[in-house]
């Protein structure tokens, strides 16, 4: 909006409030009886999303919410938030974050481990923004084969992925014991350190529970891109399906939603990621969507845009484990989530805060 149109539109907005006020019959006014509810506003949050976007029923999905959380809280106004998106195949990226910065939000959340070069390179030019990376790893600078160490004001936020893997991998091999069953499978989207994590939870859960169930194990790239290939996700979970496994746990982002199609035409079950797909799948999906990994990439968010406004957020690494609430699993579908099979995690879920279990993070 022109500052000039602001300027004019401020005070009437003002006698527009004023002269409702005096006309109010004193009747009820539910919620916020007018008034507008407070915001801090010297605060702005610019957003970078990553490959597939809002809607992507995951990642950027949990992320938005996050966002949207502290809008309705009054941690930051919502006309002091943007957000970008990047194209197909994420060649943008590094632009997004710095337009964001360059448009003055002194808090710019990337969503996304592959911010995490560009933000390296760029962040020392930008003293007054403070940046905050999901599964980043700016701050690892040269250790890491990026180009910067001290970075000053960045956090990379991160996540213990490996444990809440560990409670799904647990809670499909009951399952597959349910179904007389020998074979589980895994989808990954693209290779590398961050979905072996997943990978390894979940085998390391699944072999607790049952050493003799097989886990097939499939990868969509080997680039960002393999986040938002839906169709090759359904190819290779309708392969894993034809080979004998009854239920396939995903961590790749929206391509997970080939998963879902293939399992409703295979006619069995997938576990998803991130946020609590059987609520955000079709109604037809959701009886084959047994449970979600959790990963709180919203609490994340949030809390990165509380500490923000407060002026406490760290610099460096902040770890999301389970002891932390930063994984977790879903337990939507009551029809396979039985009260035993939420016991028996639960019972596993505290043994991994209590530091009994110790899971892999990798295969």
């Amino acid at each position: 909006m022109p500052k000039w149109l602001r300027t004019l539109l401020v005070p009437l907005a003002v006698l527009a409030l004023v002269a409702t006020a005096c006309g109010d019959d004193g009747g009820d006014d539910p919620g916020t009886n007018g008034e507008t509810p407070e915001c801090n506003a010297d605060l702005s949050v610019g957003v970078a999303y990553d490959i597939g976007g809002i809607g992507d029923k995951s990642f950027n999905d949990a992320a938005n919410a996050g966002l949207k959380a502290a809008i309705d809280e009054g941690l930051v106004c919502e006309e002091n938030t943007d957000s970008l998106e990047p194209d197909a195949t994420g060649s943008n990226r590094d632009d997004n974050v710095i337009a964001l910065a360059d448009a003055g939000h002194n808090l710019v959340i990337a969503v996304g481990f592959a911010f995490s070069p560009g933000i390296n390179s760029n962040a020392g030019n930008y003293g007054r923004t403070q940046f905050a990376i999901i599964d980043g790893y700016a701050t690892c600078g040269t250790a890491c084969g990026l180009t910067n160490d001290g970075l000053t004001n960045v956090t990379d936020l991160t996540f213990k992925e490996h444990e809440g893997s560990y409670l799904v991998g647990a809670a499909a091999a009951i399952e597959a014991g349910t179904l007389g069953c020998d074979t589980l499978g895994f989808l990954g989207g693209q290779t590398g350190p961050l979905i072996e994590k997943f990978q390894a939870g979940y085998e390391a859960g699944v072999a607790a529970t049952d050493p003799n169930i097989d886990v097939l194990v499939e990868y969509i790239g080997d680039d960002v891109t393999a986040f938002n290939d839906a169709l090759k996700g359904e190819a290779l979970s309708t392969k894993m399906y034809d080979q004998g496994a009854c239920i396939i746990y995903h961590a790749a982002g929206a391509s997970g939603a080939g998963l879902f199609n293939a399992a409703v035409d295979a006619d069995k079950l997938a576990i998803g990621v991130d946020s609590d797909q059987y609520l955000l799948v079709s109604a037809e999906q959701q009886p084959h969507v047994m449970t979600s990994m959790l990963k709180r990439v919203d609490t994340a968010v949030h809390d990165a845009i509380q500490a923000g406004g407060e002026g406490t957020l760290e610099v460096g690494g902040q770890v999301f484990g389970m002891a932390e609430g930063g994984v977790d699993y879903s337990k939507s579908n009551t029809d396979l989530m039985t009260d035993d099979i939420i016991s028996e995690l639960d019972e596993l879920k505290q043994l991994i805060i209590d530091g009994q279990i110790i899971v892999p993070e990798s295969p």
